[in-house]
Order: C-alpha cells, then sequence, then structure tokens
C-alpha cells in the first residue's frame, strides 16, 4: 500500500474505488445467489475499515483525510443543525414495524462502514490527491464519482431504477456539502457521522410512494445546496484567522 500511494495517490484512491465497488457487487450477488442473509458484504467492509484505519494511524495521516477535531468551533458550522435535519428525513413519514432484529443489526453494521468508507475514499483519498492539481476539478469530481458511483445498486437482486436515480441526485448534492465540509472544516469526522446514520437509520423508514421520494429527493438537495453555499461564505474568513493566529505564534 505504501508504495502504490508513494508513487500517485490519485491512482492509490482510484484502486481503492474499484476494490470498493468490485467487492459490493459480487459479495451482494453471490449472498443473493445463495439466498442467504448478506453477512458477506458487511464482513468485506469491516475487513476495509480496519486495514484502512490501522494503515492510516500508522503513517500518521488522520489528521490530512479529516479523521481529527476541526479547530472551527461548532457555531461557525451552524452547530450542525442542517445535517441533524438531514439525518430526520427518515421520520417524516413514519416508521416501518415489521422489522427482524438480525436483518437490521447487519443492515446497520454495513452501513456504518459504508458512511466509513465512502467518505475517506471519495473524500479522503479522491479529492485530497486531486486539489493538488486543480480545486475546483477536485470537487466536482468528488462530488460526481461519489453521486454516479451510486448506480452500483442497480446491479443488486432487487434494484429499483426510479429510487436508484433519486439517490445519484441526492447523493451528488451530499457529496458536495461534504467535500465543502472537509476542505473547509479541516475535518471528515462530521461527514462520517452524518453519512453513517442516515443510511442506518433509512431501514426504519416507512415505504411512500414515488412522488414522497421525489419531493424529499428535492428537499435533500437544496437543503445540501444551501448550506453548502453557508459553508463557503461563513468558514473561508475563520480560516484566515487561523492562519494569521498561526503566524503570530
Amino acid at each position: 500500500m505504501n508504495k502504490l500511494y508513494t508513487k500517485s495517490e490519485l491512482w492509490f484512491a482510484i484502486i481503492w474505488i474499484i476494490i470498493y465497488i468490485t467487492g459490493t457487487i459480487i459479495f451482494d450477488n453471490i449472498s443473493s445467489a445463495l439466498k442467504i442473509i448478506n453477512f458477506l458484504t458487511p464482513l468485506f467492509y469491516v475487513i476495509l475499515c480496519t486495514i484502512l484505519l490501522i494503515w492510516i494511524f500508522k503513517n500518521k495521516l488522520n489528521t490530512k483525510y479529516g479523521l481529527c477535531k476541526s479547530p472551527f468551533k461548532s457555531k461557525y458550522f451552524l452547530f450542525f443543525i442542517p445535517l441533524i435535519i438531514l439525518i430526520s428525513i427518515n421520520f417524516w413519514f413514519g416508521l416501518k414495524s415489521n422489522i427482524k432484529f438480525i436483518e437490521t443489526l447487519i443492515f446497520i453494521i454495513t452501513m456504518l462502514c459504508v458512511g466509513f468508507l465512502e467518505e475517506i475514499i471519495f473524500r479522503g483519498f479522491l479529492f485530497t490527491a486531486m486539489k493538488k492539481d486543480s480545486l475546483k476539478w477536485a470537487i466536482i469530481i468528488s462530488s460526481l464519482t461519489f453521486g454516479f458511483g451510486h448506480i452500483i445498486n442497480l446491479f443488486s437482486a432487487n434494484a429499483e431504477f426510479l429510487p436508484t436515480i433519486l439517490q445519484i441526485c441526492y447523493s451528488t448534492t451530499t457529496g458536495f456539502l461534504f467535500v465543502i465540509l472537509f476542505y473547509k472544516g479541516k475535518t471528515l469526522l462530521p461527514c462520517i457521522l452524518t453519512h453513517s446514520i442516515f443510511n442506518s437509520l433509512s431501514i426504519f423508514a416507512a415505504n411512500v410512494n414515488q412522488t414522497i421520494n421525489i419531493i424529499t429527493t428535492i428537499v435533500i438537495m437544496i437543503l445540501t445546496l444551501i448550506y453548502a453555499v453557508i459553508l463557503i461564505k461563513i468558514l473561508p474568513e475563520q480560516e484566515q484567522t487561523i492562519n494569521n493566529n498561526k503566524e503570530l505564534k
């Protein structure tokens, strides 16, 4: 890993994206073919998370990839209220009542890992590698690849076209928000937590019709874009203040 990382951080990120996407498709379909509860994919994710966490902290890259506290106070993030609203969307239209414990537990473990892996790979590795050459394109590509990366859901056994397309749409704008939060806020932790919790709670969300799905998607896209713009406006000033303080010291 170290040799590839040293040689090219961009290819390091791309290879991890390939590993993540390919492994997801393979293990999802194996579980579906065997008609068993899908414990293979979360096991695969847990292994990937363990490898990446050990590697990142061993090489002291946790600050570089945002696995650290932000230098800014929470008030500059509007106390993360927009992120809390985003998470709460899962409960807006009721809750499911027929939930099985084992399947729910496996799903939550899976989503917790997904939140970490996707943030580290798309925001941490890919964005950080690309911003050296072009910040603008790093933001655009990180957001788009994160959004369109969800097209892999169409390859799952129980894939649905419209929900997947809607997921791609709001994932793209959410990806934009998260990359701005990471770049300006100097931390990836709020992104990981929001991503993981949002996905985990989705299993409790009640089934809704297509119209509600479309409306919810629009709400998410508007919320994430507005919050991203606010962060762009607020945080640069604070970033300059921190730089000035360092110079004084």
